[in-house]
């Protein structure tokens, strides 16, 4: 028996720093992004941005939601959901609609929760549209 998703997800849609890759600069996406190595700069993603246990992000998050597994120093803005699971770190401001934080997870900063209005006001134009308003348009 077969189960129909909502949004169902395109393995080649989602990009992919592995563990081992060392990437700096900037990248912005519509899509999802898998990170398991280390980047230094500033991500923006219209989707979900999921941070590995191996990841080390230097830099600024904009995204639709997050999973973290990793280390963060930086700023993150997230327009739905921030994931913080155990063992994660984040060493800088968090901006969210909706935060969850497993026992174990590190987060060292400030936090403040804010609207989708806000975080298109925080984001501007250069976040990319999630694949859901995409689709509505």
């Amino acid at each position: 028996m077969t189960t129909k998703t909502d949004n169902p997800v395109n393995a080649n849609a989602i990009s992919r720093i592995s563990a081992g890759t060392v990437i700096k600069g900037e990248i912005t996406s519509p899509n999802d992004i898998r990170i398991d190595g280390e980047f230094e700069g500033k991500i923006i993603s219209g989707g979900r941005v999921v941070i590995g246990e191996t990841a080390v992000i230097k830099g600024d998050l904009v995204c639709g939601n997050v999973d973290m597994w990793g280390k963060i120093e930086g700023n993150v803005y997230v327009k739905e959901i921030l994931s913080l699971k155990s063992g994660c770190s984040i060493k800088g401001n968090i901006q969210t609609s909706r935060l969850y934080v497993e026992i174990g997870a590190e987060f060292n900063g400030n936090c403040k929760m804010i609207s989708e209005q806000e975080f298109a006001k925080l984001s501007g134009a250069s976040a990319p549209a999630s694949k859901k308003e995409e689709s509505a348009k």
